[in-house]
């Protein structure tokens, strides 16, 4: 016979404990709700520390809770998300300011303009208008871009 075909299989250890049934008070179940909430204990530490199940647990704090109920959808937002929502409409209210009164000020320029050429009885803003660079003003035709 092979080596595989004599090793003994090992039995599962059995646990032979005899388990208790326990009841807890309605305010021992009150008070520990308390201090989880005011998280004074972890659910994982009432857990080992008096043996009941975290799902008994659970069900304590659903049931005890003001805040905690089940099915009760809770939506957590980051104050610095809120801070830099508020602070982003700051700025663009301000931009808005500076783009508004840049428009009275080209508004103001054009009917300036308007007026002298009437004055002086020429188109003011064909003689002295000035050409828009558009960055490839300095470059020869032959010159190569890479």
């Amino acid at each position: 016979m092979s080596s595989k075909k004599l090793k003994r299989r090992k039995t599962p250890k059995v646990n032979l404990e005899i388990r208790k049934v326990r009841y807890f008070s309605e305010s021992f179940k009150r008070e520990k709700v308390d201090q989880l909430v005011g998280k004074q204990i972890s659910i994982q530490e009432l857990s080992k520390l008096y043996g009941v199940s975290r799902t008994s647990i659970y069900n304590w704090l659903y049931k005890y809770s003001l805040h905690h109920k089940k099915g009760l959808k809770q939506v957590v937002e980051m104050e610095s998300e809120g801070l830099k929502t508020k602070k982003l409409l700051t700025k663009i209210s301000e931009l808005e300011g500076i783009l508004g009164r840049k428009q009275i000020e080209l508004d103001f320029n054009a009917k300036v303009l308007d007026l002298l050429s009437e004055e002086l009885g020429y188109d003011v803003k064909k003689k002295y208008e000035q050409t828009l660079s558009n960055g490839f003003a300095n470059i020869q035709k032959n010159t190569r871009i890479e």
